[in-house]
């Protein structure tokens, strides 16, 4: 039943998803380099990363990861290194790319290899992220009745906030397609793609450097 419990709910994380963050500048990046296909497989992948955070969290194991300072540090360094990994790659693409490679790149960005490594990177990306475990462990809870069934309930949960998360970056990546005239330009590609890499470099330090929540 849609209650005034789920319609708050409903809100909140529309609100959470249209906030810019790491999510939103993978899939920009993947649309960049690779074409609409890639970004929507990313999109895919991310959202598939909050049905993992929502489980864990219905399961009982992010407690382990919000109340573990060794824990949560640990995964804080993985999801931050691997956003700096996905950073490098692109300001390495950008730098030795030449109008050769922006043709190559063109001819392979809709190819099943690309959109496979797009959703590992999307899912990745998210399930390494502890601000999500955390948040989903701290969130996900306030809209559980007592006797609801847990599990259900936050699977139900998860399925409404990604269900919106792959809305809004499937409509990122469409619109981001429609001006591919213009950010497949050569100029505009390694633009994007070394603003993009600084970026992401730059949340994943920030994420390295952050306190414990």
């Amino acid at each position: 039943m849609f209650d005034m419990q789920l319609a708050t709910f409903v809100v909140l994380a529309a609100a959470l998803t249209v906030s810019p963050g790491a999510d939103t500048l993978l899939v920009i990046r993947n649309v960049v380099a690779r074409g609409r296909g890639a970004g929507i497989a990313t999109a895919f992948g991310i959202c598939c990363g909050l049905f993992v955070h929502a489980t864990l969290s219905a399961l009982g194991l992010s407690v382990l990861l919000a109340h573990s300072t060794w824990t949560y540090e640990l995964v804080k360094v993985l999801g931050a290194l691997y956003l700096i990994w996905l950073g490098l790659q692109s300001l390495a693409q950008t730098l030795r790319r030449s109008p050769a490679d922006d043709d190559t790149a063109a001819m392979i960005a809709g190819t099943p290899s690309s959109r496979g490594r797009s959703f590992r990177e999307g899912l990745v990306t998210n399930v390494l992220n502890p601000k999500v475990a955390v948040f989903y462990l701290a969130f996900l809870p306030q809209f559980i009745g007592v006797h609801d069934p847990v599990f259900a309930k936050s699977m139900l949960l998860a399925g409404l906030h990604a269900s919106m998360g792959l809305a809004w970056l499937v409509a990122l990546a469409a619109a981001l397609d429609r001006a591919r005239a213009v950010i497949t330009r050569p100029r505009v590609r390694r633009l994007l793609g070394g603003v993009s890499g600084a970026i992401l470099i730059g949340l994943g330090a920030r994420l390295v450097l952050a306190r414990n929540v």
